[in-house]
């Protein structure tokens, strides 16, 4: 993180605007990135992304530490998220019929994305902030309030099921 970051996170703080932007401009891609692998719709995923953005600028007057402004926006994200996950949940109650995701992938792909299709909402959304963006266990579980045990057992049992499902 730049010293330009955390001043335009100052900026913002006090009200701002063209400070928020760039700090959007920043991280718009890996906000749009965790979401979509974790929710497989693209539709879905920019309903995520824009809600999360929309929260943080009218909050982020309330935000102390100007260090923590990612893991901020990511737990912004991921309550987004999981609330769009819940929602999923209970359309397929009420549906009882899949509704195809909006997400393309080429064929070359379409072994992960299967493989992808039968983890759980929680293990994409761990799998995804830790192997698309890099983030530590740690991180993970200070985001998705969860213990950071649980998410790297997660993590670990995703991939080994990714493997699983795709060298069969």
């Amino acid at each position: 993180m730049n010293d330009n970051f955390t001043e335009d996170v100052q900026l913002a703080r006090n009200g701002d605007t063209a400070a928020f932007s760039r700090l959007y401009s920043y991280i718009y891609k890996d906000l749009y990135k965790i979401a979509l692998y974790s929710l497989r719709n693209s539709h879905d995923a920019c309903d995520a992304v824009s809600d999360t953005v929309l929260d943080a600028f009218c909050t982020i007057g309330k935000l102390r530490d100007e260090k923590a402004f990612r893991v901020w926006i990511m737990k912004i994200l991921s309550t987004k998220i999981k609330r769009k996950q819940r929602e999923y949940f209970a359309d397929t109650v009420e549906l009882t019929e899949d509704v195809e995701p909006a997400v393309e992938f080429d064929s070359e792909m379409s072994e992960l994305k299967h493989a992808m299709d039968n983890l759980d909402p929680r293990s994409r959304l761990v799998l995804s902030m830790s192997v698309v963006k890099g983030y530590t266990g740690d991180e993970i579980a200070e985001i998705c309030r969860m213990n950071a045990n649980t998410v790297r057992s997660l993590i670990s049992r995703a991939k080994k099921k990714l493997r699983m499902e795709i060298d069969s």
